[in-house]
């Protein structure tokens, strides 16, 4: 199967659950095939948690949520060692992060130190703890929220973390026929909470996966494409108008 004809058959399940945001959940897809993470920016309520849920179910992906808060610790992300009585030894009790779809809710909300913890793991798929390395499972991607108002209490992210997301994508308040029939579907009993009782299926196995992205890796950019882009990235660091 393409990876064109996998992506349609993607937003024909997609859309079992997720009313409208066709193209919030487009560059999530876009980013997950090209091996990237997304940081996505909307107030509560616009389907910013369900997307993620969704992804991990079309491809047959274990999922993990972490709810960042100011008291988090690194260590809750990542893992620690803990001490085995019955076995005299420790052993590694193995964080939330080890898994192929996290999704990191108000990751502004942690601090520096903590939020730190995902700079290893997003670029170089692997944590260190006690200066052991741990590789993370393929596929891997980090989907993070944080809310564009609400800035009280919350920590905004270093250049260096944010450099990690392929994409920020900002998740907009949908059109009003399209909330409605938000409410139609949970008038009618939609459980944002029970994706198994929508019959939402997945579409592609992770053996599959890949497949699909060396297709994507395959595809031929020319040398124009690569010289206009290289002009652009120069331009933007000699441009008054960008300060990075």
């Amino acid at each position: 199967m393409s990876l064109v004809s996998l992506y349609a058959r993607m937003k024909e399940e997609a859309a079992r659950v997720i009313v409208g945001q066709d193209a919030v959940f487009e560059q999530v897809a876009v980013a997950f095939f090209a091996g990237g993470h997304v940081l996505l920016e909307g107030v509560p309520g616009t389907a910013k948690t369900l997307i993620a849920k969704t992804l991990a179910r079309l491809i047959s992906a274990p999922f993990s949520r972490i709810q960042f808060t100011a008291d988090l610790m690194p260590s809750d992300i990542v893992g620690t060692q803990v001490f085995v009585m019955g076995q005299g030894e420790f052993a590694l009790k193995k964080g939330p992060i080890f898994t192929s779809i996290l999704l990191a809710d108000e990751i502004n909300r942690a601090p520096a130190k903590t939020q730190s913890a995902l700079l290893e793991a997003m670029e170089e798929r692997q944590v260190t703890i006690d200066g052991e390395r741990h590789p993370l499972p393929a596929p891997f991607m980090v989907l993070a929220t944080q809310n564009p108002i609400e800035y009280e209490g919350t920590y905004p992210l270093p250049e260096a973390q944010l450099d990690r997301f392929m994409f920020k994508v900002r998740v907009d308040y949908p059109p009003a026929q399209v909330e409605q029939e938000i409410l139609r579907r949970y008038h009618n009993g939609f459980d944002a909470h029970n994706l198994d009782a929508t019959g939402l299926q997945a579409v592609v196995t992770p053996d599959e996966l890949p497949a699909l992205r060396a297709e994507v890796q395959s595809i031929t950019v020319e040398e124009g494409v690569l010289g206009y882009i290289t002009r652009i990235a120069a331009a933007s660091r000699r441009s008054p108008d960008l300060i990075l």
